[in-house]
Parts: structure tokens; C-alpha cells; sequence
């Protein structure tokens, strides 16, 4: 579902991403460990077709992001870590302007909007101004915006931050049930505790450059995904 090869993106003479190779199968709920600045963003708005790179290449479902940007993001759905919504439209006129841009039909948003309404506890407040919104209300907003068109590729830069534990057990469940349907999921995160339970493969960058991949039991072995993490970052020290 995501093929990415020899992913090279460079600022000025800094390289951010060094020379990465990821395979992310149908079905499969890859976690992206890094420390702060290791290359974790830059690879994902890579992946979205946000960011242009330098080298190497980025496939979704087996097309080419850049030969054909548009028709790879109709089937990924990526969440920032940091969403940046209309503050100026209530929760639902949001939602419903993705609905138009993914030409959701009536029925079909009027169902996906109040299945994920009702399991984010946002219902009630999408009658309200996006503007007064939490943090955490944004999220789950953003999430609900991202599940509107049923991506086969979802692409999340830290989606547990600000979540409530009943909107992070949601989503988690959610996750899992996605890629039993065949969805593939690909998410950085720094909890480390989430990544172990959750997901099924695990790669950890390191400044910029991928130095370990497999299943989550072959990264973590007889240890935790903490240990092995701490391990390579007093490596680095």
C-alpha cells in the first residue's frame, strides 16, 4: 500500500532524511519511532505529498505520488500532529466541506459523520464554532474529517496527543478494525507503551536515517521498544 524508496529530502545542507526505505502492506499498523527532529515529519509529509524531496521515490498503492499527486492523496487520509482547521466554520459545515472535496454523496457523510461523531463524543458540539474548540476537540475533529472518504492508506504524525483515554481507546480500536477491512496505517508516535501494543511492524529513524525495521516482537525482543529505544539513542550520545 506504501512503498517508499531511498527517500532523501535535504534543507539546504542538513540532510532530514537519509537515503529510507519503508514497506508498508495492506492491513499492517506501522509505528514510526524518532526523537524530536530525527526525521519523522519530513518523511510523513513526504509520504502526503506536502513536501517535494531530493531523492528516491514514494508509492501509494503501486502509483508514483509525484506522477500523480492528486490521485494518490484521494486514497490516503494523513492527520497532523498539530491540526490546522477553519476556526470561522462550526464543526459540522467542516465537515461537510471535506465531504465536497472527496464528493462524498448525502447519505454516505450523514452516516460516516454521525458514526464518528457519536464515537468521539463530538455530536454535540458540531453545531459550534471550530474557533472554541480544545485541543483535544480539534483532534477528534480532524480524525473524523480524515475517516469521512474511507482511506485505504491512513497517515498520523502523533494522533494520541491531546486525546482523552476513552477518544484514545476509540481510536485505537478503530485502527485495528481499519486494517482487518484492509486499510494500512502508518503513525509516529512517542509513546513508546502504544507502539509496542498496537502495532504489527516498527521502524526507528535516528537522525534521518532508518536503523531498525521488522515486527514489532523481532525490534523489541526479550526487552520493551523503551529499552531498545534508549539503547540506541545513548549510542548516539
Amino acid at each position: 500500500m506504501l512503498r517508499i524508496e531511498h527517500l532523501t529530502k535535504k534543507y539546504g545542507e542538513k540532510v532530514a532524511v537519509d537515503d529510507l526505505s519503508l514497506h508498508i502492506k495492506a492491513g499492517q499498523i506501522y509505528g514510526f519511532i524518532g526523537h524530536n527532529g530525527a526525521g519523522k515529519t519530513t518523511t510523513i509529509k513526504a509520504v502526503c505529498g506536502i513536501s517535494s524531496f531530493d531523492g528516491g521515490e514514494i508509492y501509494i498503492d503501486g502509483v508514483s505520488i509525484k506522477n500523480d499527486p492528486i490521485g494518490c492523496k484521494k486514497k490516503i487520509a494523513y492527520i497532523p500532529d498539530n491540526p490546522d482547521l477553519y476556526d470561522f466554520l462550526s464543526g459540522i459545515k467542516y465537515l461537510n466541506f471535506i465531504a465536497d472535496v472527496y464528493e462524498i454523496s448525502k447519505s454516505d457523510r450523514e452516516e460516516r459523520i454521525r458514526k464518528y461523531a457519536d464515537m468521539f463524543e463530538l455530536t454535540k458540539d458540531l453545531a459550534n464554532p471550530v474557533s472554541s474548540y480544545s485541543h483535544g476537540m480539534k483532534q477528534k475533529l480532524a480524525l473524523i474529517s480524515a475517516l469521512i472518504h474511507s482511506p485505504r492508506l491512513m497517515v498520523l504524525d502523533e494522533p494520541f496527543v491531546g486525546l482523552d483515554p476513552i477518544a484514545s481507546h476509540s481510536l485505537k480500536q478503530l485502527m485495528r478494525d481499519m486494517c482487518k477491512n484492509g486499510c494500512a496505517i502508518f503513525f509516529s508516535t512517542h509513546v513508546l507503551e502504544v507502539a509496542e501494543k498496537l502495532c504489527d511492524r516498527i521502524a526507528i529513524i535516528r537522525n534521518g536515517k532508518l536503523v531498525v525495521t521488522g515486527t514489532t516482537e523481532e525490534v523489541k525482543g526479550n526487552t520493551s521498544l523503551e529499552e531498545v529505544f534508549l539503547e540506541l539513542e545513548d549510542k548516539d550520545a
